[in-house]
């Protein structure tokens, strides 16, 4: 089952509404981000990145077994800036990027490993319906956001295909949604 599609794992964000660091909050047990990790694991990812902030780094370090962390020096600046310096540590020395990519918000916690099997059957860039993440992003769609300004919006820059997956809609943004888990 093992694949080579990596993912990044966007958690750079300042979690103020939730009040609390969305990447390390309890869902089921365990943090979101090793929810994630363990997941994405479990699906076939042999390659995960998690991109965090400098605040957080030491800790998602600490909660995860596997998978690399990259710090976003700016995640103020927009998440497509959190999303781009995952991209670019999977580019290597010689910029070789993958042709597909998962995308996985740390706070969008619906998706299951059914979920990322049937993303990786298509071959552009898609989101799965009902949950809406993760993403799948191919192609050129990753060299648009290569070339992005960090603060544009991925919907801005790329044209999901939305596809039937499993999986249920759950964005964690306030102490109301982690309670309503």
């Amino acid at each position: 089952m093992a694949h080579n599609v990596p993912a990044v794992i966007l958690a750079a964000g300042a979690s103020e509404r939730l009040g609390q660091p969305k990447a390390l909050a309890i869902f089921n047990g365990e943090s979101l981000v090793k929810r994630a990790v363990r997941q994405l694991k479990e699906s076939g990812c042999r390659t995960i990145v998690v991109v965090t902030n400098t605040e957080l780094a030491v800790d998602i370090m600490l909660e995860i077994e596997e998978g690399s962390v990259v710090v976003n020096q700016n995640p103020e600046e927009g998440r497509t800036g959190t999303l781009q310096c995952g991209l670019l540590s999977l580019g290597g020395e010689k910029g070789n990027f993958p042709r597909k990519v998962l995308v996985v918000p740390v706070d969008r916690c619906g998706w299951t490993v059914e979920t990322i099997d049937v993303l990786l059957q298509e071959n552009k860039s898609c989101s799965p319906i009902p949950s809406g993440h993760p993403l799948l992003l191919c192609d050129s769609d990753i060299e648009d956001v290569l070339a992005a300004t960090p603060d544009m919006p991925l919907r801005d820059l790329v044209n999901f295909v939305r596809i039937d997956a499993p999986g249920k809609f759950l964005n964690i943004d306030t102490p109301a949604d982690l309670e309503a888990l």
